[in-house]
This record gives C-alpha cells, structure tokens and sequence, in this order.
C-alpha cells in the first residue's frame, strides 16, 4: 500500500510557493488516492492537471499500481482545514455542533481552533415582555463541531 506521508510529501513540494493549501489526502486499501485541494480564488483544472502529473512522476507503477485523482474541496462540503475557516469569514456559513444543533449566521473570525460565527437569535430584553431578533456571536471550536460547511446562496 502506497504510504500517505509519502503522497503527503509530493503534495507538499508542489504547494511550495504556491497560494493553493492542501485540504485532504485519503488512501483506499486497493491503492485509490484522492488529493484535495483549495485556493482562496477557487481550484484551476489545470493546476489539478499538474499536481496529478507531478505526483505520478514520482510514484512508480511498476513497484505498486493506483489509481490517482486531485480535485478540489466541495463547495457545498463541510470544511476540513482552518484555511478554508479564514477563506469564508464574512460568508454565511451552517454549524452543525457536538450536541447535534444547527446554527445558521456569517462567520466572523477564526482564532487558532476557534471560530466565532454570528447568528440571529431571539433575546429577551431586559423590560421587554416580547424577545427580538438579536446578533449574537457565537464561538465554536474546530475540533469539536460534526461540521461547518459554506451556504451556497442564488439570491
């Protein structure tokens, strides 16, 4: 099986230099790897066209066969690296938290593992009978949230 430090490595050495991040790496036991990519502008085909030729360059069929794919991440995805957390602050985002509640606002910040995300929540005000529609922001860690994915909007 073709080792994912390795592959990791090849990745590396051609994101040198480069503004695009590595998302993702993922080696299927019958040798299958899926490289994703990510660019704060969005993916060029041709770049994935190059950093796939670039890694086959340095794989040898003959000692071990695989099938090669490099993509970018999903717009629609969840997230998997901080990079793709900065690349969307100011973007209306949905976290779906540990305890399985969603919340739906624009991400604000993102600070080391945490991310502060603001959202419209009903607050009951002080003097007030009825709550209002408030900001609020909201901080959620990395690490600890089932997902946080971009919300494509048409409008």
């Amino acid at each position: 099986m073709i080792d994912k430090s390795v592959v990791k490595g090849f990745v590396d050495e051609w994101l040198k230099d480069k503004e695009y991040f590595l998302v993702d790496i993922e080696i299927s036991n019958e040798n299958k790897i899926l490289v994703e990519i990510d660019h704060a502008d969005g993916v060029w085909i041709e770049d994935c066209v190059e950093l796939s030729r670039f890694i086959e360059e340095r794989l040898n069929r003959d000692e071990e066969d695989y099938e090669l794919e490099v993509g970018s991440a999903g717009l629609g995805q969840p997230f998997k690296v901080e990079q793709q957390y900065i690349n969307f602050i100011g973007k209306e985002v949905e976290v779906l938290d540990a305890n399985g509640k969603k919340a739906k606002g624009v991400l604000k910040s993102v600070d080391g593992n945490d991310f502060v995300v603001t959202v419209n929540e009903k607050v009951r005000l002080e003097g007030k009978k009825r709550p209002s529609l408030q900001e609020v922001d909201k901080v959620f860690q990395m690490d600890k949230v089932k997902y946080t994915k971009y919300l494509i909007s048409f409008k």
